[in-house]
């Protein structure tokens, strides 16, 4: 452009401005979405059980004793409130705010000996984001993703698996990105090494509140505080993703408009013949997928869903993004990883026994069994597996906090934690592993989160010599550790 016409716009490179313009002619309204992020084809991982992944990811920390590896016989102080209760498995109970997982155990096993050695927070996301139990030399925890950090599970499904329908990226993050109270992003849910091209899709359908609310709202909200609570209400509001068509902007014309696109990446091959480009031609097909196929619409607008599958799966942020996942194993995505609850939602260090009880395990407890039921009515859950964890556990120790809580609560924990699977190939009714007679360590078949990444890479048929490659070509192995065993 003539530095006459320039004005006081701001200037942006030739590739931006193709881009933008391209995206201007399709007519995108793709509202709290972040650009495609697609992977390039595999080279062609064989094998497995799986063929998709929903990792449930709980921020904050679940606590082992108040869900899957109670101790109903420790000491005061230790033990707490709850109740354990018999499932449908022989000699494997749940704690009683769990009920519909515990008719459903036959589908589900439970690892009790998960272990890393981290309790921060920042650094527990990162570890079991990435499968990895240290970080990266050049991790710096300041809650900023960088190109030097370890590539996330997400994006590494991505990079070797294909999605299988509408052009869809092969990993998807469901409903918002992971954010500290503070503002800061929680590094290790994004590419990495591999480059911001194999970030995984970002769903933005749950915006960033006020961080001092938390739960699955609207009517699972609490304070982060109970003595110190917001002075304002809780306003967030699930809105799925926007992929309508503009205005006046039907099929047909969105076909013309299509080849139009095609003469514009002609004249694109003249301007811009780099690997970036390649990208955005993805980020094209994807975007006229998305927008062209009702299938995917469906699978993003979950909050007008029928009455029955809402009641279902719950009319709350938990029970409308496990629709979404649902939805889009559907529809061919790879791996679907699932945020129940940003800013450390499940950081109980005070009133652990109330939010739980009220507030965090009931909304779970329904949403998940939902997706179960979906999965297997749909002939799903053995081709689907289902992960759900945290950054750490939480301590033996119950403790208090009088300045912040009313109630007790237990603190951070790395050194063991419980993860549940399902679906996939899982060996249902199973418990791997054990803690100690309090919780507090592994006292039978430790795992890590090379173990659990793991498992992932295998349920879904990657093979264990594949590798991965970084911005300077560079190959690294995608296996870390050993698939869990028993397990599959």
């Amino acid at each position: 452009m003539d530095a006459s016409h320039r004005g006081s716009h701001p200037r942006v490179t030739r590739r931006t401005a193709v881009q933008a313009g391209a995206l201007g002619l399709m007519g995108l309204g793709m509202n709290h979405m972040e650009a495609l992020r697609a992977a390039t084809p595999p080279d062609g991982a064989t094998g497995g059980t799986a063929k998709s992944c929903v990792y449930i990811f709980l921020s904050g920390g679940l606590s082992q004793h108040e869900s899957f590896d109670m101790k109903p016989d420790a000491p005061e102080g230790i033990r707490g409130e709850f109740k354990p209760i018999a499932t449908e498995t022989p000699g494997v109970q749940v704690c009683e705010h769990l009920p519909g997982l515990a008719r459903r155990s036959r589908q589900w096993a439970v690892v009790r000996s998960l272990t890393h050695a981290t309790n921060d927070h920042t650094l527990g996301h990162y570890l079991m984001l990435t499968g990895r139990s240290k970080p990266d030399p050049d991790y710096r925890g300041d809650r900023q993703p960088r190109s030097t950090d370890w590539p996330s599970i997400a994006s590494v499904v991505g990079d070797a698996t294909a999605g299988r329908g509408h052009n869809l990226p092969p990993a998807i993050v469901v409903p918002d990105r992971l954010v500290h109270w503070s503002g800061g992003a929680i590094p290790g849910a994004y590419g990495g090494q591999m480059g911001s091209r194999r970030d995984p899709f970002f769903i933005e359908a749950s915006p960033y509140g006020n961080p001092f609310w938390k739960g699955a709202y609207p009517e699972y909200s609490f304070p982060n505080e109970s003595i110190k609570p917001p002075t304002s209400p809780d306003e967030r509001v699930f809105q799925a993703p926007s992929l309508t068509l503009s205005p006046g902007m039907t099929l047909d014309r969105l076909a013309h408009r299509t080849e139009l696109l095609g003469e514009l990446d002609r004249q694109r091959g003249l301007l811009e013949a780099t690997a970036t480009a390649a990208r955005f031609d993805r980020h094209r097909q994807s975007a006229v997928s998305l927008l062209a196929s009702p299938e995917i619409r469906r699978a993003f607008d979950v909050t007008r869903a029928d009455d029955a599958t809402q009641d279902r799966y719950g009319r709350n942020s938990f029970g409308w993004t496990l629709l979404m996942a649902f939805r889009l194993v559907e529809a061919g995505v790879s791996l679907v990883q699932v945020n129940l609850g940003s800013n450390e939602t499940w950081d109980t260090h005070g009133d652990i026994f109330p939010r739980l009880k009220d507030k965090l395990l009931p909304p779970t407890d329904r949403a998940l069994g939902a997706l179960l039921d979906d999965l297997e009515a749909t002939g799903l859950l053995d081709s689907t597996l289902v992960v759900m964890g945290s950054e750490f556990g939480r301590t033996p120790k119950l403790s208090t906090l009088p300045e912040s809580y009313k109630f007790a609560g237990r603190d951070h924990w790395g050194a063991v934690q419980s993860v549940w699977f399902a679906g996939g190939g899982v060996r249902g009714g199973t418990v791997v592993g054990a803690s100690d007679k309090i919780g507090a360590y592994p006292t039978a078949t430790p795992q890590t989160p090379e173990n659990l990444a793991a498992t992932i890479y295998k349920a879904l048929g990657i093979p264990d010599t594949a590798s991965w490659r970084d911005d300077l070509d560079r190959p690294h192995l995608i296996y870390q550790g050993s698939p869990i065993p028993g397990l599959i």
